[in-house]
């Protein structure tokens, strides 16, 4: 009698809403506190908590349900699904933060990010800051954003499956 293995996209599904909808709480906590344009060091840290942990529960869920098995693909294809189903609502949250909420939020990064610049190199001149400034703007528009966010998210998340991976895989002896 063989098994059936159950369908990856019910956890890809699942745990990529569940690390959506964490992702933007997290937002959203940014938001109101301010610190959505320079998010302090923490916040990282915790969004990588986050997203490591609804992972790692998304690939032992279906390891739990696929008999104790799971090899690296699958565990691979789930993590990479979670993380971009993630990525996308947090995308989505991200163009409304810039375009809706926070109109001016392009503006006040690429100043902050010339407040940084002057503070590491204070003999720049006006027209190399002007340089920086419209390089930061090509890079800081809403879609580039979300697409550098998606294409990170979707890095962490083989990473992080890769590693939960190899420590969770169990093969079925086909003897």
């Amino acid at each position: 009698m063989e098994n059936v293995k159950p369908s990856a996209k019910k956890f890809i599904l699942n745990y990529g809403l569940i690390l959506g909808i964490v992702s933007v709480l997290l937002g959203v906590i940014l938001y109101v506190t301010d610190n959505h344009v320079q998010p302090h060091w923490a916040f990282s840290i915790i969004g990588l908590i986050i997203i490591t942990v609804a992972i790692i529960m998304g690939i032992k869920a279906y390891k739990n349900e696929n008999n104790s098995y799971l090899t690296i693909g699958e565990a691979i294809k789930i993590g990479l699904g979670i993380a971009l189903i993630s990525g996308i609502i947090g995308g989505v949250w991200s163009l409304l933060v810039s375009n809706v909420l926070d109109p001016d939020f392009l503006a006040k990064s690429i100043e902050l990010q010339r407040e940084q610049a002057l503070q590491m190199n204070p003999n720049l001149t006006d027209e190399q800051l002007e340089q920086a400034a419209e390089i930061g703007k090509k890079f800081s528009s809403p879609f580039i954003v979300f697409a550098i966010g998606l294409v990170v998210n979707i890095f962490l998340g083989f990473i992080i499956s890769l590693i939960g991976g190899a420590v969770m895989q169990k093969k079925e002896n086909i003897y």
